[in-house]
């Protein structure tokens, strides 16, 4: 029923049908192409794509109702950021199994209690990247070793003060925003 009701809109708004593709880019992360596209009123366009494996956002809450976050710099935009952890695929890697391992790389914890809270594309104008949201509670330590070019801190915040993080711009990373949003809003409601 749901991919009719998908069917029903992409005929409202008009599909548009790679006609040809042309690979820009090949990398260890993404892929980067520029398809050209029929439009839906017969024209052509080109469409810039980067192909980018799935990812699990992971919101960690322990017993006392903190959040660990974790603070990285980001090379693209320059500064340190304070997110969630989150991570991309391995090959063949499930997510439930992937926000595990990001879990306890990141954090040094993994989830007795994991819960999916949805997926969202990350940003659909360009990108392919899907990410799958979890909210990990029950945290007992398991520890593995982080990605060797990852350089991360953790901190606890009261899952009660995020909303303030957000507001303020201390958090505003938008898979944090929505992962963190979506845990407050979603979480329990199975």
């Amino acid at each position: 029923m749901a991919r009719e009701a998908e069917r029903v809109m992409e005929d409202r708004v008009g599909a548009e049908r790679r006609l040809a593709t042309k690979p820009v880019f090949d990398g260890k992360l993404l892929q980067v192409r520029v398809d050209t596209v029929s439009l839906p009123d017969g024209g052509q366009a080109f469409r810039e794509v980067v192909e980018h494996r799935p990812a699990a956002v992971i919101v960690p809450i322990d017993g006392h109702d903190n959040v660990h976050l974790v603070r990285q710099y980001r090379y693209a935009v320059g500064e340190a950021l304070l997110e969630v952890p989150a991570g991309v695929f391995e090959e063949s890697e499930s997510p439930e199994a992937c926000a595990q391992r990001e879990l306890q790389e990141e954090t040094g914890f993994r989830s007795e209690d994991l819960q999916s809270l949805g997926r969202f594309w990350a940003s659909p104008g360009f990108t392919s990247e899907l990410m799958y949201v979890y909210v990990a509670r029950d945290l007992v330590p398991s520890s593995l070793a982080p990605d060797p070019d990852e350089n991360i801190v953790t901190e606890k915040v009261p899952l009660s003060g995020v909303a303030g993080l957000i507001r303020t711009g201390e958090i505003r990373d938008a898979k944090s925003i929505a992962a963190l949003l979506m845990a407050t809003c979603l979480a329990g409601q199975g």
